[in-house]
């Protein structure tokens, strides 16, 4: 379900708000070498099925950043902003891969909303707590703190 505020004092009401969680998305190993072709990462744990198999995590894994590059989308689940005229990503505070995500899993991203702050140009700096979980897991994939920038 899409939390909905308007502009940027509604951003701010949400300090400390949990936003939800976003739908499941199913990691497919088309993902993976759609990934691998746009990054130059072709790794054999990501591409090679065959080999990965006998490797370390018993099949192919997604690219930690692949999972990261689901944010936009799944983040866009979460929050819906009304009354702004521009958002950017700024940035990552913290980024952390703690758990593989097999080709075949699936995952889903919860978010806090941690902090807004006043920066010039009649903006914000929001940061959101980020955790990514895989399905039938209790240790996250990956857990991130964003920062975005909201103007009005």
């Amino acid at each position: 379900m899409t939390t909905i505020v308007q502009g940027i004092d509604g951003l701010k009401e949400k300090i400390g708000s949990h936003l939800g969680y976003s739908d499941w998305v199913e990691v497919t190993q088309d993902m993976v070498n759609l990934f691998a072709d746009a990054t130059g990462d072709h790794q054999w744990i990501h591409v090679d099925p065959r080999r990965a198999a006998a490797g370390p995590f018993g099949g192919p894994i997604a690219h930690g950043y692949l999972t990261l590059s689901l944010v936009i989308p799944l983040f866009n689940e979460l929050l819906e902003i009304g009354g702004t005229s521009m958002s950017i990503n700024y940035g990552l505070n913290k980024l952390r891969f703690p758990n593989p995500v097999p080709v075949g899993s699936k995952l889903r991203m919860g978010a806090q909303v941690a902090g807004v702050e006043d920066v010039g140009g009649g903006g914000v700096q929001a940061t959101i707590d980020l955790t990514f979980e895989l399905e039938g897991e209790t240790k996250p994939a990956c857990v991130a703190q964003a920062v975005y920038r909201y103007y009005a």
